[in-house]
């Protein structure tokens, strides 16, 4: 039995739909949609990638004022990585588009696993953050894949 509600599950799935349709349509589209697919996937790419580091301040605003915090990732840590990533999507969407979807797919790794071991700080359940951390493992590597797979397609492919 999965200890997420299907709800969380659901929407999660759901978020990956654009990363698969917008990779294809840079590959398939005529021009210019595939320009125009490729400028959104990376507008896409930087949400989730901000949305993905705004989950530690939705974390510790949960807590704020309730308890001292009980070390230096609580205190500080997470209030700075929070960050970090939307000013990494934001100057990814200022770059030539290809490079701004390789850093977006890089922060999106680099993300993850620095989230598998922050997550434990914001789980009460073992079983759903574990449940969550496969979830998030299967998402981010598909996201991953097609926005690689874009750049390549624009860089070798479109050329």
């Amino acid at each position: 039995m999965n200890p997420l509600p299907p709800l969380l599950r659901n929407l999660a799935y759901a978020g990956i739909i654009p990363f698969i349709a917008l990779a294809l349509m840079v590959q398939l589209a005529p021009t210019p949609v595939n320009y125009l697919s490729a400028e959104s996937l990376a507008g896409y790419g930087a949400v989730i990638t901000s949305f993905l580091g705004a989950i530690h301040w939705g974390a510790n605003l949960h807590t704020l004022g309730k308890t001292p915090p009980s070390d230096r990732w609580e205190n500080r840590n997470a209030w700075i990585w929070g960050v970090i990533p939307a000013l990494v999507a934001w100057v990814a969407l200022h770059v030539y588009i290809p490079v701004g979807l390789v850093i977006l797919a890089s922060m999106l790794l680099i993300q993850r696993n620095i989230d598998v071991d922050t997550y434990a700080y914001y789980f009460s359940n073992d079983a759903a953050r574990l449940a969550f951390i496969q979830i998030r493992k299967r998402l981010t590597y598909t996201a991953v894949a097609c926005l690689l797979w874009a750049a390549v397609v624009i860089i070798f492919m479109q050329a």
